[in-house]
């Protein structure tokens, strides 16, 4: 059986925890990644979804940001918080590491900043956190293993990945300078997962709360899985969970997954 890894923004998890606990009995995947679960660790829903089999590793936040891990397999070792900003408080960067047969697979959950309003110190900070992530990129790269860059990247890759690309050109997620940070991962070697098997356009993750955006499917994709040379090579299938955004009180985001012919230890 292949490893699905999969990732997901669920918008508040205490919130949403009937409805993370009912896509996990269904999907099955062994590694998730969490964005803006919004609250600290120790008010994380550890026991209901360990009692799943999964094993918990946050790095949580009062009402903001927070990420999460969530795997079947035993995390060798995690890490908190993304290099480059000392003075960065935010919670939006976990890495985990666990043991496969052929070695290891490391996993990064990313909570990328939206940006906006552009005109103020977000959008600065937003391009600073990616090229943050370029440099911890390139390095990751060096070790020739495969790894997932997964999360919400608040980035619209392309027009395609938007229902209406004229009306976001000065918006955060798709400014030329944001599509072009974004494009420098994959100038690493980084791979889009979902784009490696679909040029297909109308394929989103992402839809407002507001003015029927999920009834008229006026979505973005801006919530990606990206893998390494070692892991594409691996890559066997990739989905759109977006029916979950259709369940009652949902997140905005919706899961999407990615599985790698790999075996665990």
């Amino acid at each position: 059986m292949p490893i699905r890894v999969a990732t997901w923004n669920v918008n508040s998890v205490r919130q949403r925890i009937d409805l993370l606990l009912t896509w996990l009995r269904e999907s099955q995947p062994d590694i998730v990644c969490l964005q803006e679960i919004k609250c600290v660790d120790e008010a994380f829903p550890r026991l209901e979804i360990e009692a799943l089999g999964y094993n918990v590793v946050t790095h949580g936040q009062k009402t903001f940001n927070g990420v999460a891990l969530l795997s079947k397999l035993r995390f060798d070792e995690t890490k908190s918080g993304l290099a480059g900003d000392d003075e960065d408080a935010h919670a939006r960067f976990l890495e985990g590491v666990v043991t496969l047969k052929s070695g290891v697979l490391r996993i990064a959950c990313l909570y990328l900043p939206n940006g906006n309003p552009v005109g103020t110190d977000k959008y600065p900070y937003k391009l600073k956190w990616m090229s943050r992530l370029l440099d911890y990129s390139k390095e990751r790269l060096k070790a020739e293993e495969p790894l997932i860059l997964a999360g919400d990247f608040n980035v619209i890759p392309h027009a395609r990945d938007v229902h209406n690309p004229a009306a976001w050109t000065e918006d955060a997620l798709f400014k030329t300078e944001t599509r072009e940070s974004f494009q420098s991962l994959l100038g690493l070697g980084l791979t889009d997962a979902l784009r490696a098997v679909t040029d297909e356009p109308g394929l989103y993750t992402f839809w407002d709360y507001q003015a029927g955006a999920w009834q008229k499917n006026q979505g973005l994709r801006i919530d990606h899985l990206l893998l390494s040379p070692q892991a594409t090579d691996r890559l066997a299938n990739v989905g759109i969970d977006s029916y979950v955004r259709g369940w009652e009180k949902p997140s905005d985001h919706v899961p999407v997954w990615a599985d790698l012919d790999l075996e665990a230890a």
